[in-house]
């Protein structure tokens, strides 16, 4: 047995998402889709577990200079604009917006142009 080296943080932040994706009503494809995209990709899984340990984020990836707080910003922007209130009501759940930021930062390092079109377009750029 001192050959064994057991991490339980992976664990422990497979149940934390599966806990939020709950919370927030996703879809169990969602939730194994981004549990997928986190085990490939050791920044977002650092990044997600110190979301679930501190309920912030480090900010620390970066595509072309946009992170998860600017896509959180973004997500919460359309919510906003879709639903016409140009404020935040109980409606709105920021656990389910975080997952999304999440999901759509894997998403925008593989597809970099595709999403940094849309900060250009609001023209988010101009306020960072």
């Amino acid at each position: 047995m001192s050959g064994i080296i057991y991490d339980a943080r992976l664990i422990k932040a497979m149940e934390g998402l599966q806990m939020l994706g709950e919370y927030a009503g996703e879809e169990q494809s969602f939730i194994d889709e981004l549990w997928s995209g986190l085990i490939m990709d050791s920044e977002m899984m650092t990044e997600f577990v110190y979301y679930l340990d501190n309920h912030c984020i480090l900010d620390r990836v970066k595509v072309q200079g946009y992170g998860l707080s600017d896509m959180y910003f973004h997500l919460m922007w359309q919510y906003n604009v879709m639903h016409d209130l140009g404020k935040n009501n109980s409606d709105c759940d920021k656990e389910r917006i975080m997952l999304h930021a999440f999901a759509d930062v894997m998403a925008m390092k593989k597809e970099p142009e595709k999403y940094i079109s849309r900060f250009d377009d609001r023209g988010l750029d101009k306020f960072i």
